[in-house]
Parts: C-alpha cells; sequence; structure tokens
C-alpha cells in the first residue's frame, strides 16, 4: 500500500453550503462556467499546442480534464452554448445556479429545484419549466 503524503488545507472559518449560495470568499467574483464552455476552451487550448514542435506534452490533469468535459459536455457546439447563455441571461438566477442548470440538463422543475436547492423562489415554477424545455430543445435540435 502507497501512503501519500497530504497537505492539510485550512478549514474556512465557516460552513459553505453551494446549497444555499455559500461559495466562499474565492468565488465571490467568479465566472462560472458551462461544462460545455471548458470544454471549448481547453480543445482550443489544446489545438494551439497541436503544431509546437517542442516537446511539450500535455500534462496528464490536462489531458484528463479534457477527456471528462468531452465526456459530459452537454452542447457540442458554441452557438447553442450562447444560446443557453441568452436564455439564463433575464432570470434573477446567480452564475452559480445558471452554469448548475447548464451542465445538469434537469428534465423537470421539480428535479432542478431539488438538484439545485437556492433556486427557491427566484423564478416561478412555469418559468423554470419552460426555461428546461427550451435548454433541452436547443440539445435536442443542435447542428
Amino acid at each position: 500500500m502507497i501512503k501519500r503524503k497530504t497537505q492539510a488545507r485550512a478549514q474556512p472559518e465557516g460552513e459553505l453550503d453551494a446549497g444555499k449560495l455559500e461559495l466562499g470568499e474565492d468565488f465571490q467574483d467568479a465566472e462560472c462556467l458551462l461544462i460545455s464552455e471548458v470544454k471549448v476552451l481547453l480543445e482550443a487550448q489544446y489545438e494551439g499546442r497541436k503544431g509546437e514542435e517542442e516537446d511539450k506534452e500535455m500534462s496528464g490533469v490536462f489531458t484528463r480534464t479534457l477527456e471528462y468535459v468531452q465526456k459530459f459536455s452537454r452542447y457540442t457546439n458554441r452557438d447553442t452554448i450562447k444560446e443557453v447563455r441568452a436564455l439564463m441571461k433575464p432570470t434573477s438566477l446567480h452564475p452559480f445556479e445558471c452554469a448548475q442548470l447548464g451542465n445538469l440538463c434537469c428534465s423537470e422543475y421539480e428535479e432542478a429545484k431539488s438538484l439545485v436547492p437556492s433556486i427557491g423562489d427566484k423564478i416561478g415554477d412555469e418559468d423554470l419549466d419552460s426555461l428546461l424545455k427550451q435548454m433541452d430543445s436547443l440539445k435536442k435540435y443542435q447542428g
């Protein structure tokens, strides 16, 4: 059995809870991305490095992350990603909630509210259901 040294992380002063949008100071002004957006960024970086002659092999973390986002990306092209973002823009949802909805692709509003409890009453059930159906439609009919 291999024992690894682990560094003890400093625990935050209070408990953090993403369900209540308590994300910590590091994430106060951070932009939350969809997995599909991360995929676009990593693939662009990969393509940019592809032509380099030097022996700059992709790190294992980069490669595994790229494989992950390629596997779990819900939207396959940039236009669809932009449309999904545009659908969520007029809502009163926090950027973290928007990213969660875009990544999870819930089929019903009850499921969305269960998985992203911070949504609460920020958006009505009918409006949330309509939003989810539009997102699903974009996912199904993307080019």
